[in-house]
């Protein structure tokens, strides 16, 4: 990877599951940054000459001002996947990232690089993709230079799989056969880092390894040496536990499942990068 110290980049999100691979890797690459955190002691172990920790909430715009003061790329991965302390999507995924677009563009940074998901643009109708494609529109309407990073989900998403797993059984919706190449956050870290000198207005990205819903439920009872035993559900129950949930509870609840159980109804094939193998990621966790 290309290094050069002309550039300060500024990361919010730092203290998150793919923030705290990026600010590890800037460290790691000796750029010069900043790193916002709500809690400042969470970065501490990161602090260095080039490296400066600050204290601001991205969901509180005065905490804000001027943050942006010598930088010249702003990489943000601010998101959550589940409501809480009284925050909706709409306050954090589009309004907190509004706020910092709001500093990045009074301060002249040149750059700004956002974190969403694949096929946001597709499945706007879901409450999560709402919040992070209003914000994609703001900032394409920006005049700065951006870059949107969609990745094909996390490894830390595949988590779930491995819960059921150490109840003995998987249970999938349809015939399992669907594909696609969830990524590591140390490899998407990465990928963001390369993005601040990419001409890439959108870069999609996955894991090394295209994979079946099958063969991840696989690989999560081979990693915690269990049966192998899968179970098929009919796919209208995945549409009926959609309808209902969002019939009968609030996005709080109904938010997460309705990403999960909508994304894992099809193929989600992105190009293919990094070396993290996510039956070792399984493997990991299992010991």
């Amino acid at each position: 990877m290309k290094i050069t110290n002309t550039q300060t980049i500024l990361l919010a999100g730092a203290t998150g599951y793919l923030g705290g691979y990026i600010a590890k890797a800037l460290v790691e690459h000796q750029y010069n940054a900043k790193l916002i955190a709500r809690s400042v002691q969470k970065l501490q172990t990161l602090e260095r000459k080039t490296v400066k920790i600050v204290k601001a909430e991205v969901t509180q715009p005065e905490t804000l001002k001027g943050i942006c003061e010598g930088v010249t790329t702003v990489i943000s991965t601010v998101g959550i996947t589940r409501q809480k302390e009284g925050l909706t999507y709409m306050d954090v995924d589009y309004q907190a990232n509004i706020n910092l677009l709001n500093e990045a563009k009074k301060a002249g940074v040149k750059k700004l690089i956002y974190v969403s998901a694949i096929n946001g643009n597709k499945y706007r109708h879901l409450k999560i993709f709402e919040a992070k494609e209003k914000f994609v529109d703001a900032l394409k309407a920006s005049g700065l230079d951006y870059t949107i990073i969609r990745p094909n989900g996390f490894f830390s998403d595949m988590k779930d799989f491995l819960d059921m797993a150490r109840k003995g059984k998987i249970y999938l919706f349809g015939h399992g056969e669907q594909k696609f190449n969830p990524i590591h956050g140390e490899d998407l870290a990465i990928v963001c880092l390369q993005a601040i000198a990419s001409p890439s207005t959108e870069i999609i990205v996955g894991g090394p390894d295209v994979l079946t819903l099958n063969e991840i439920g696989e690989m999560a009872l081979e990693a915690l040496d269990k049966p192998i035993k899968i179970i098929h559900l009919p796919d209208w129950t995945r549409r009926f536990i959609i309808w209902a949930l969002r019939t009968f509870t609030s996005s709080k609840t109904y938010g997460p499942i309705e990403f999960f159980l909508t994304l894992m109804a099809d193929d989600h094939i992105a190009p293919r990068f990094g070396t993290k193998r996510l039956s070792q990621f399984f493997k990991t966790l299992a010991t």
